[in-house]
């Protein structure tokens, strides 16, 4: 940015650590914007100003980019746009299954309402708007399950946007998020169990499926059992990988990853002995 266009800008403290607050003029009015300089507040000055150039140059050319591609403000950029824009920030730092059912939403029903819907911007959408969003899509037919994902993608989204300054507040904060649906689930009785193993007994399923049913694992759990990860002593099997499928340039990928669901998912389960029997059976294959 050339000295006509540089910002305002000064260093400051917040609970031991430094920030540029760098000052930006919006609808006529003036507002700071926070960035983090990646220090604490004892750091030598030689590498404060180092970090506040770096930030402020950084954000300065952010900034005019913006303006330049936009003619107006950041935060008045539409939300369809910005859904857009964020996802390619964040996509190469989730689970690529996760990105896909991220961008499902995002050219889905994000982008058919929001489109629809041109008047509503980052910085002008409020918790009624939000609201009338959630109720098309249960007008829809969706469930409350669904909606409440599309609730934690936008919420997360928008406290990025209020992150990076755009807005003041995120509006997710103001409203409630939907209530789940209460969930009833159903599982093979022993007998029910014991007849489809029958079944398929030989088949290219069967470790899997008697993994799933002797162990109550998820289908991505029993599929991503891995040889290594079995204690043939102690009768143990570690859950530390899952499979994964999602589609890249038009092709669906399946593949293993070593990262659960969360925390307590990585977790070891002793072999109930019909189990680890079948096992034993397999890996003399």
């Amino acid at each position: 940015m050339n000295a006509m266009t540089t910002l305002a800008a000064s260093v400051q403290a917040k609970k031991g650590r430094l920030y540029a607050v760098i000052q930006v003029r919006e609808n006529g009015r003036t507002k700071p914007v926070w960035r983090a300089l990646g220090l604490p507040e004892s750091a030598n000055k030689s590498k404060v100003n180092k970090a506040y150039r770096e930030v402020v140059q950084a954000f300065e050319q952010s900034y005019a980019e913006q303006i330049a591609q936009n003619k107006k403000p950041a935060s008045d950029i539409q939300i369809y746009d910005y859904m857009c824009a964020y996802f390619k920030k964040i996509e190469k730092n989730i689970q690529k299954s996760t990105a896909e059912s991220y961008r499902g939403m995002i050219n889905g029903r994000i982008r058919r309402y929001f489109t629809a819907h041109r008047e509503l911007t980052v910085g002008s959408i409020t918790a009624k708007d939000i609201e009338d969003f959630y109720e098309w899509m249960f007008e829809s037919g969706v469930v409350a399950n669904t909606v409440i994902h599309y609730h934690t993608v936008l919420h997360s989204a928008f406290k990025r946007a209020f992150k990076d300054g755009l807005i003041n507040s995120n509006p997710f904060d103001r409203i409630d998020r939907p209530k789940k649906n209460k969930f009833t689930g159903e599982n093979y009785s022993e007998e029910e169990l014991i007849a489809m193993l029958g079944l398929i007994r030989g088949d290219i399923i069967y470790p899997a499926v008697m993994l799933a049913g002797g162990l109550g694992l998820r289908r991505s759990e029993a599929l991503g059992a891995r040889w290594s990860r079995v204690d043939w002593e102690k009768k143990t099997i570690l859950l530390d990988t899952k499979i994964i499928e999602y589609k890249e340039n038009g092709r669906v990928i399946v593949e293993p990853v070593e990262e659960m669901k969360n925390k307590s998912s990585r977790r070891t389960l002793p072999l109930p002995d019909p189990v680890y029997e079948m096992l034993c059976e397999e890996r003399e294959k």
